[in-house]
């Protein structure tokens, strides 16, 4: 039976540039923009995105809409309107870059819009070509319904509010939910299988980015988004002996309660978790309620933090540490009760400023045993 490959899409940045390049050249006279045509530059390809509006606000400013398509996965900007403003200014072949309404502002640095790296150069290298000689410009990136869709993610948790991230290091929006990617997944993780007995896995990106950083060789590196589960069932069919999961906390918790799928569209349960392991190590009922209110769990590991400056106790210390021995333990019995078979499991977790919270006894172990770059 041959597989059906799910559709892959295109990221938020990608709809952010076309409406910004449809605004630029519709100031520039164009009037017929049903499309654009740009460099993704991550991938080094081109691509064409469809306008949906555009309009001229005054001599100085243009305004072009796009919608976001992700691809066949289970994304919620699916179709969401994306908003680009160019208006022109004084200046020297320049290109201003701001966040409008619905872009998150990062509370860690400053309250900066939360344009990140990709979809800075993403913009300023298809936009700069198209200036006109002096010309100046003021770029203003808009989504309308990005703070109401905000609070159905975690940008909380990684410290941006008020809105949604242009986040991404690619211009493809690859459909990791998508029942068809567990299957390519699973052939990346065979074909790893035959020269490593030892990997690791991480659910994004963030634990792609920090684990080379650690001296772990990023060839053994295999992202499972959120099919934990099947991927560890796979692993020990293919021989592998050790598993290290690097991760999020606020991902990895819920293996501590037995979710295997981690999806949130699917489970959710971090903060009972958390609450039920602080209680399961005697933390006093107070506390038990502060965290079980917390609106993340990321929020109930800062309340955690808070008491332990305050006491000098180690509560973290000591609730992490149990859930992480039990991520380990949950993982091996997953495996030998769905496969009769066995494979050793550690884990590493770490929070949203991607400073590592706990490491398992096996995590250790296993991080001390994994090939490390030079």
């Amino acid at each position: 039976m041959s597989i059906s490959l799910p559709r892959s899409g295109y990221t938020l940045p990608v709809f952010a540039c076309a409406s910004a390049i449809a605004s630029l050249q519709h100031l520039h006279g164009e009037n017929e923009l049903n499309s654009v045509t740009f460099n993704l530059l991550e991938p080094p390809e081109t691509v064409t995105i469809a306008i949906e509006q555009v309009a001229r606000l005054n001599p100085d400013a243009a305004l072009a809409i796009t919608r976001s398509d992700p691809g066949d996965n289970l994304d919620l900007t699916r179709n969401t309107p994306i908003w680009a403003l160019v208006e022109r200014k004084t200046g020297n072949q320049e290109i201003e870059i701001q966040g409008g309404e619905g872009i998150g502002l990062q509370v860690d640095n400053d309250g900066k819009s939360a344009i990140y790296s990709y979809a800075q150069r993403l913009l300023q290298e298809n936009l700069r070509p198209l200036l006109l000689p002096q010309e100046s410009i003021k770029v203003t990136i808009i989504l309308p319904e990005g703070k109401k869709l905000a609070t159905r993610t975690s940008n909380a948790a990684f410290g941006v509010v008020e809105g949604l991230s242009l986040l991404g290091t690619t211009g493809i929006s690859q459909p990791l939910s998508a029942p068809g990617q567990l299957e390519i997944f699973r052939e990346q993780l065979k074909i790893l299988s035959r020269r490593f007995d030892r990997l690791v896995f991480c659910i994004g990106e963030n634990g792609l980015d920090l684990a080379p950083q650690m001296g772990i060789n990023p060839d053994i590196l295999v992202k499972t988004a959120n099919w934990i589960g099947p991927m560890l069932l796979e692993a020990q069919l293919q021989g592998i002996s050790e598993i290290l999961l690097f991760g999020y906390h606020g991902k990895l918790i819920k293996l501590a309660g037995g979710i295997f799928q981690t999806h949130h569209h699917l489970a959710d349960g971090r903060r009972e978790i958390l609450t039920a392991y602080a209680a399961k190590m005697g933390l006093a009922t107070p506390h038990l309620q502060q965290i079980f209110d917390s609106s993340t769990s990321e929020n109930g590991l800062e309340y955690l933090r808070q008491l332990d400056r305050q006491t000098g106790d180690n509560w973290v210390e000591r609730i992490y540490g149990e859930m992480a021995n039990t991520i380990d333990r949950r993982c091996q019995e997953y495996v030998y009760n769905h496969s009769n078979g066995h494979l050793g499991v550690g884990c590493i977790l770490f929070d949203r400023s991607r400073s590592l919270i706990s490491k398992s006894e096996n995590g250790l172990k296993f991080l001390q045993n994994l090939q490390v770059t030079p």
